[in-house]
C-alpha cells in the first residue's frame, strides 16, 4: 500500500487543528472526544454546542413540502434563488445590511463557507490574523491554503465579560500585514459582541494593509442581553472588503442540515463559489427551500429560541457561581459560559475536566483546546472550561444540580479539586 504520508497536507491540517496525538496518530476533535467521554462516564454532556431542542414544526413541514414538490435533485451551484433572496431580506430586516441576492452563496454550513473563502482569498504564504480562542476549522483551512495564523487574545475583563487585547492587535497587523482579518462575532466561547467602534477599528486596520475582513457570525441571532449584533459589513466603511459568513444551524436548531451562506460582492462571491463547487458543489436542496420560507416569513421561532436559551442560562450560570472561588462569565450571546477554576486547582483544564467528569458527572470543553499552545490566550485560559446551556432543559437542570452539589462539597473540602487526576 502506498505511504499515506507521501502527501503531507491532510496531516498538516490535522496538526493545525490540534488533532494529532503524542504518538503521531490522529484523534477526534475536542468536541467528539468530550461527547464520547461523557457517554463513557455517564456524565452530563455540557460540551459540544449542539442544541438539545428541536427545530420548529413549521420548518420541518415546509421542508417536507419541498421534498414532495420535487426539490430533491441538484440545486443550482449558487443555491436556490428562494434562499438567496431570503438571506438578503433577512440581513436587511434584522441588521440593516444591504444585500443583493447576487452577492449570496449557499454553503454546506458556515464551516464550508469559511474554508472556501479562505482557500479563495488567502495567497500562498499569506497570513491571517484571528481572535483567540477560535473555532478549530480556522487553522485547518489556513494550512490548506498554504498560509499561517497569527492571533490576538480575547481576555477576561474582570467584570464577567471579555475584551480583545487591542494593544496587541495594532502592532501585530502592522508587523505581519495579513491578507485576511478573521472576526467571530458574537464570539465563541466568550460571547463577546464586537461593538460598532471595535469593528470600525478593525476595518481601518484592514484598509491600512489592504486585507480582507472575513466574518463568522453564526450566533448573530442569539444575543441574550440588550446589546445588538452589528455585522462587520455594516460597521466597516469599505464594505466591499468584508466577506460575511453565517448559517441557520444555531438560530433554528438545525446544525445537522448544513444550511449556511457567504455574502460578498459578486466578483468575490464567484471566486469563493469556484472553490466551493469542488467541495460539495451543492447540498440540502429541500432544506434550502424550507429555510427560505422561514427566513422570509413571520415565524416567531428565533425570538422564542433566544428566550429559551436565556432561561436555560439563568438556570446554569447561577449554579456555576455557587462554586466558591470559581469565576463564571456572564453570557452576552451564544450558547456558553466560561468557568475559571484557577483559584481552586493546580490542574490544567484538560485534567480538571476529566476529574469533574469522573467524580462529579460534569463534562465541558477545556478552553485551551480552542487556543494555540503557549499563546497568551492559552495561558490565560489554562484552568477554564466552557459549559453549554443550549442542551435540553433536563440536561441543563441536571448540570445545575451537579454544580450546586460541587459547590457544597468544596465548601466542606476546599482542596477537593487539587487531587492528581
Amino acid at each position: 500500500m502506498p505511504d499515506i504520508h507521501r502527501s503531507e497536507l491532510w496531516y498538516d491540517m490535522a496538526a493545525a487543528a490540534g488533532l494529532t496525538n503524542a504518538d503521531g496518530s490522529i484523534g477526534e476533535t475536542i468536541y467528539g472526544q468530550m461527547t464520547k467521554r461523557a457517554a463513557e462516564l455517564g456524565a452530563v454532556n455540557l460540551g459540544q454546542g449542539a442544541p438539545g431542542t428541536e427545530p420548529p414544526e413549521e420548518l420541518i413541514a415546509a421542508t417536507a413540502a419541498a421534498m414532495r414538490a420535487g426539490f430533491n435533485q441538484y440545486a443550482p451551484g449558487q443555491g436556490f434563488p428562494q434562499l438567496l433572496e431570503a438571506v438578503a431580506q433577512q440581513r436587511q430586516r434584522d441588521f440593516g445590511q444591504q444585500v443583493d441576492p447576487a452577492e449570496v452563496l449557499y454553503t454546506a454550513g458556515a464551516t464550508e463557507g469559511l474554508t472556501a473563502a479562505t482557500l479563495a482569498l488567502l495567497p500562498r504564504g499569506g497570513t491571517v490574523v484571528a481572535f483567540e480562542p477560535f473555532y478549530d476549522s480556522y487553522p485547518a483551512a489556513i494550512t490548506a491554503a498554504g498560509g499561517s495564523l497569527h492571533t490576538v487574545a480575547i481576555l477576561p475583563d474582570g467584570r464577567g465579560g471579555f475584551a480583545p487585547d487591542w494593544a496587541e492587535f495594532d502592532p501585530l497587523v502592522a508587523e505581519v500585514r495579513p491578507a485576511i482579518i478573521l472576526i467571530n462575532t458574537p464570539h465563541n466561547p466568550t460571547g463577546h459582541i464586537f461593538s460598532t467602534e471595535e469593528l470600525a477599528h478593525i476595518g481601518r486596520a484592514a484598509e491600512s494593509v489592504d486585507a480582507w475582513v472575513l466574518t463568522d457570525e453564526v450566533y448573530e441571532q442569539l444575543v441574550l442581553t440588550e446589546s445588538a449584533h452589528v455585522p462587520p459589513a455594516v460597521a466597516i466603511d469599505d464594505a466591499e472588503r468584508v466577506v460575511t459568513v453565517s448559517s441557520a444551524g444555531k438560530s433554528w436548531n438545525t446544525t445537522g442540515w448544513k444550511v449556511g451562506w457567504v455574502i460578498a460582492s459578486p466578483t468575490v462571491r464567484q471566486a469563493i463559489q469556484t472553490v466551493k463547487q469542488f467541495l460539495t458543489f451543492t447540498a440540502s436542496g429541500p432544506m434550502q427551500i424550507g429555510m427560505a420560507e422561514m427566513l422570509s416569513g413571520d415565524s416567531r421561532f428565533v425570538a422564542e429560541n433566544r428566550a429559551s436559551l436565556r432561561d436555560r442560562a439563568e438556570v446554569l450560570v447561577p449554579a456555576c457561581r455557587s462554586v466558591p472561588g470559581a469565576v463564571v462569565s456572564t453570557p452576552q450571546a451564544g450558547y456558553f459560559t466560561v468557568m475559571d477554576f484557577a483559584e481552586l486547582t493546580d490542574l490544567d483544564a484538560f485534567e480538571l475536566n476529566d476529574l469533574l467528569g469522573r467524580e462529579f458527572g460534569l463534562i465541558g470543553i477545556p478552553v485551551p483546546a480552542l487556543c494555540r499552545p503557549g499563546s497568551p490566550a492559552y495561558d490565560a485560559y489554562r484552568s477554564s472550561i466552557r459549559y453549554s446551556f443550549c442542551k435540553s432543559a433536563s440536561d441543563v437542570s441536571k448540570g445545575a444540580e451537579l454544580f450546586t452539589a460541587l459547590g457544597s462539597q468544596l465548601r466542606e473540602n476546599p482542596d477537593a479539586l487539587r487531587r492528581a487526576s
